[in-house]
């Protein structure tokens, strides 16, 4: 099931953000960059929720929130018709079309809400599967930071830039 996240998921947002990000393999942050309280993550959601250009989305499986994404827009007025998302699935439950679903509800959210014209990603050039998602929903390349993250002596990442549209 699919629905609009609400401030009583703050924590098991948080805990899924907080898996997500120990993984190291996709997100920016490491785990010791990411110090967000329950508070914190509760006023968050309800920020999303007051704000009729974004929007944050969780799945659930039996009850349990497994998954969720979130759109923000940009603030400023000539920016005002974009915004990006991230999205986060519980590593049990990936590579069973929750993350595929999640984009496909944000992306029919964004193309009825008239405020919203583009949408638009950053991923690591080498999440292949993402990349490969993102391309099935109609996201196109629009650039990369070359070398953009760090991850050891030698080892870098693009970050491809994509957008889609709505």
């Amino acid at each position: 099931m699919l629905r609009t996240a609400c401030v009583e998921d703050a924590a098991v947002v948080l805990e899924i953000q907080q898996e997500v990000i120990g993984e190291g393999d996709y997100f920016i942050n490491v785990p010791e960059d990411f110090e967000k309280t329950r508070e914190q993550q509760w006023e968050w959601i309800e920020r999303i929720s007051e704000n009729p250009r974004d929007i944050m989305i969780v799945a659930e499986i039996d009850g349990k929130v497994v998954g969720w994404i979130v759109f923000i827009s940009q603030e400023r007025k000539r920016m005002a018709h974009t915004g990006s998302f991230g999205v986060m699935v519980q590593k049990e439950y990936r590579g069973s079309g929750i993350g595929k679903q999640l984009l496909e509800e944000m992306l029919a959210w964004a193309k009825e809400n008239p405020l919203i014209e583009k949408v638009s990603l950053g991923v690591f050039s080498t999440n292949h599967r993402a990349i490969a998602i993102y391309e099935s929903l109609g996201f196109v390349e629009e650039g990369r930071k070359v070398k953009e993250f760090k991850f050891g002596d030698n080892e870098y990442v693009d970050d491809v830039l994509m957008y889609k549209m709505v």
